[in-house]
């Protein structure tokens, strides 16, 4: 299969739905799937056409990890530099997740498993259908169970008690307690995850486009800040900006007009 089949992507106006199109393997990452997500992602920083991306995935599985088939990453010698590379290699994935200022939703049914529960966790929002389950099953093959931003995503979404057990043990989450402890937005049945989508591209799409990437970013910062006042820095630098955009003069003009906003990201 070509490269440039591994993902399908459907443009809607300003919103890109891709599809993880290797559900004959339940969309292992192999090479292949690998290169393609990190060149879509990547690319993504420098287009500004592009506001919103819902990531899904064709067949059973949303992705259930790395492809362990013989020669799923060609024929390299086992040794410290080669399996490094490798590792690195996938690693740009979640990096360029969390750098592309466009908002990311996952729509998640079937396993979602090691590196295919990182692409739901390096998301802005998940969204689970009721088949949905997920687990870190790097531990379950020798490996630590903190792989592919594992350690860093899970204990911010939902606590260090709950990663700790997932991480520690490979145990897969289901949808029902994924919605309880936070982990996913809203559960629905598999064949409405995109109706459910469509909600928050709805919601998105009534926000000027650079308060939504600024939005992204300000997020971003604040996970890691290192105090109230470093995040607050970054909020009023953001605000004082856009205050002064033409797309906030009309936002308060459609708003006492009762219409849309009409948007130029000016």
């Amino acid at each position: 299969m070509a490269k440039a089949q591994m993902l399908l992507i459907e443009a809607q106006g300003p919103v890109e739905w891709v599809t993880l199109n290797r559900p004959e393997s339940g969309n292992a990452l192999n090479t292949e799937m690998v290169d393609a997500l990190v060149a879509y992602f990547e690319g993504l920083r420098e287009r500004e056409d592009v506001r919103i991306v819902v990531l899904k995935a064709r067949g059973r599985h949303f992705c259930v990890g790395l492809d362990l088939a013989l020669g799923a990453f060609g024929s390299q010698q086992r040794n410290p530099r080669n399996i490094w590379r490798v590792q690195r290699r996938i690693s740009r994935i979640y990096l360029a997740m969390r750098k592309c200022p466009q908002p990311i939703i996952s729509l998640i049914h079937g396993a979602a498993c090691g590196g295919g529960f990182s692409l739901a966790l390096a998301s802005d929002i998940r969204v689970a259908g009721e088949t949905a389950k997920m687990n870190a099953a790097y531990i379950k093959i020798g490996l630590t169970g903190c792989d592919m931003g594992s350690s860093y995503f899970l204990p911010r979404l939902v606590g260090t008690s709950i990663s700790s057990e997932l991480l520690m043990t490979g145990r897969f989450i289901h949808a029902p307690r994924a919605l309880a402890v936070g982990l996913v937005s809203e559960v629905v049945a598999d064949d409405a995850l995109e109706t459910a989508a469509r909600s928050f591209v709805d919601d998105m799409l009534l926000t000027s486009p650079m308060g939504l990437r600024l939005t992204k970013d300000a997020l971003n910062f604040s996970m890691d800040a290192s105090s109230l006042e470093a995040a607050m820095a970054v909020e009023d630098r953001h605000q004082s900006l856009l205050a002064l955009t033409e797309d906030a003069s009309e936002a308060g003009l459609s708003f006492f007009e009762k219409r849309k906003p009409r948007y130029q990201d000016q």
